[in-house]
């Protein structure tokens, strides 16, 4: 892990030359596009922190906005307008006008890897963004970590080991100090296709989270 690192990651982030290549070949075909790393978006007094794995290619590498453009979001705004954590309408671009409330969406990784893939070596190097963006949520009570990469990013920015809380869709953790890590499957289109995640068992997570915080 890079330590000292800000909560967010500069746009023209060079730490991993091989996500620095594919940024770069991406802004070479799609000049209009976003290409590079992306913010997190939501509110900093949020008690809800999710973190996703990383931004997808024609997705928030392109809009610039965590899970904004794709069909993840899709699920993921939708659910979250559901459960009173955002406001206004989702139109899959960044300038649709909606608010999170109550929470905040980041990513383990904050440039588009190819085929979606961070290597070990890319997350490690991203994991100071990540420490430093739940250090600076003075509110937070809850995680929800979208997939095993993100699960494994929470307790390492955490400081805890891997084997200290296994990954299961709909387990949860405690954490420490009150916060508490809930896991979900990533709603990837390949994990709802596949029927690996379907809405109900999203939303049931999304329905714990409420009850915890509330």
């Amino acid at each position: 892990m890079t330590k000292g690192l800000p909560a967010e990651a500069p746009h023209d982030c060079q730490l991993c030359p091989r996500l620095v290549a594919y940024r770069r070949e991406n802004a070479a075909t799609h000049p209009d596009w976003f290409n590079g790393a992306v913010p997190s978006f939501g509110t900093d007094t949020a008690r809800l922190l999710i973190v996703g794995l990383a931004p997808g290619v024609q997705g928030a590498n392109r809009t610039g906005r965590p899970f904004t453009g794709d069909y993840a979001g899709d699920l993921l705004y939708a659910s979250l307008l559901e459960f009173g954590f955002a406001k206004g309408t989702y139109a899959s671009r960044p300038d649709d006008g909606l608010e999170l409330v109550d929470a905040m969406i980041t990513n383990a990784v904050r440039c588009v890897p190819p085929q979606n893939k961070p290597t070990p070596a890319e997350a490690r190097n991203c994991l100071g963004f990540l420490t430093a963006r739940i250090a600076a949520l003075p509110r937070l009570k809850a995680i929800l970590a979208l997939g095993r990469i993100a699960h494994d990013a929470v307790l390492s920015a955490e400081g805890m080991k891997r084997s200290s809380a296994t990954f299961g869709h709909g387990a949860t953790h405690e954490l420490g100090s009150g916060l508490r890590l809930f896991d979900s499957y990533h709603c990837s289109r390949y994990n709802t296709n596949t029927r690996r995640l379907t809405e109900e068992m999203f939303h049931t997570v999304f329905a714990d989270i409420r009850k915890y915080l509330n």
